[in-house]
């Protein structure tokens, strides 16, 4: 029996990494000579750097940078030798044929997670994507030849004007004096922008599936500033400011204030509107550069199962990114699919969907229980032979 191990995380209880493995141990206490290949996923979010990092045999670096509320982390990146991406990979950041050198990937959930705050420090108005541009800058002083940026995850609503500060971008207000970090509770102080990138500044390549433009009912502020601590009433003060800054950073990097309107410009608080505004950055799928960099349809059609999985499975799950995306692929291949989850309000036909956590178990409870349930739920549709 072969099996592919393909779990992302389960928020707030167990990163990819660790689901695997707890998946692993399941299936090899009942069925020790199965071929198991783990496959550890990755969003943008939480374990981006990592995974992608280590799959190609890159190294991982630390940096000490600033937290999304000021505290000094230390947060990782990778370093990964070009010659080691794969072609499909390559191909799909434009770097196919680039000869030697190294990529950076960094997630911005290392420096500017919401996982790193708890529930009380949640406030879009005080958090900053600064960190994020420290480690674009510790990356840049490698050398490298592009840097891939994962932006899942994100505590901040900035517009990425943290890390364009530590990147060359000034803030002024009226009086000509420099606004140190502009995070929205201080944008109303903000006069004009001024700065300039600093030169050299290798390509950034934004891995992204959201695609979300800044403002609007479908942006940055409505779909995604509640669950980073925005309080209902502060929404139309956040959405009016936000359009303010997107005007005045236009301005400042000789862009068309349209481009606010740009598919995923609203993705991690409109840091992705900010790198493509001020460094044009450009974005990327990030599930099909995530499933070539792990070589999945490979992977896929050597194996006769794929188990995956993630904290909630429901509607939102089913757009072809992560857990699902496996799940459709190996499908389409003819391949028997289990998923596994801690919630599931979605099904996905031709495929085992299962929920780990015990019915009446509180949150608290399932969170904590997690590796334990998921043990449980991977024995009991594999029981021993």
């Amino acid at each position: 029996m072969r099996v592919l191990i393909a779990f992302d995380k389960f928020k707030d209880a167990l990163g990819a990494l660790p689901a695997c493995a707890v998946a692993a141990e399941a299936l090899r206490a009942h069925h020790p000579d199965a071929q198991l290949d783990l496959c550890p996923l990755a969003d943008g979010g939480e374990g981006f750097a990592e995974i992608l990092t280590r799959r190609a045999g890159g190294e991982l670096r630390e940096a000490s940078v600033t937290g999304p509320r000021g505290a000094t982390i230390t947060a990782r990146f990778g370093l990964v030798p070009l010659s080691k991406l794969p072609a499909r990979a390559g191909a799909l950041l434009g770097l196919a044929g680039a000869g030697e050198g190294k990529v950076a990937v960094i997630e911005m959930a290392a420096a500017s997670g919401l996982a790193l705050l708890s529930a009380e420090q949640r406030d879009p108005w005080h958090t900053t994507s600064r960190g994020t541009g420290e480690l674009i800058r510790a990356a840049a002083a490698e050398g490298v030849a592009a840097i891939i940026l994962g932006v899942g995850g994100s505590a901040t609503h900035d517009v990425g004007l943290g890390a364009l500060t530590v990147l060359g971008l000034d803030c002024f207000s009226a009086a000509g004096a420099v606004i140190e970090s502009p995070v929205p509770t201080t944008w109303a102080a903000v006069a004009k922008m001024g700065g300039k990138i600093q030169p050299g500044l290798p390509p950034i390549l934004i891995a992204c599936d959201v695609t979300n433009p800044l403002m609007g009912t479908f942006g940055a502020a409505s779909v995604f500033a509640a669950q980073k601590g925005l309080k209902a009433e502060d929404f139309t003060r956040l959405e009016y400011m936000t359009g303010r800054m997107a005007a005045l950073l236009c301005a400042q990097a000789g862009n068309p204030s349209t481009l606010w309107e740009a598919k995923g410009a609203g993705a991690a608080g409109g840091l992705a509107f900010g790198l493509m505004c001020a460094t044009r950055a450009k974005l990327v799928p990030g599930f099909e550069l995530v499933a070539a960099w792990l070589e999945l349809d490979r992977r896929i059609a050597e194996t006769d199962y794929v188990l995956t999985g993630e904290g909630s499975f429901d509607a939102s799950s089913l757009s072809g990114k992560g857990p699902a995306g496996v799940a459709q692929r190996a499908l389409t291949a003819g391949k028997k699919v289990h998923v596994f989850a801690g919630a599931a309000s979605a099904q996905l036909v031709g495929a085992g969907v299962h929920v780990i956590n015990p019915a009446g178990e509180t949150l608290p409870m399932a969170l904590a229980n997690t590796a334990a349930n998921l043990r449980a739920a991977v024995g009991t549709v594999f029981p021993r032979a």
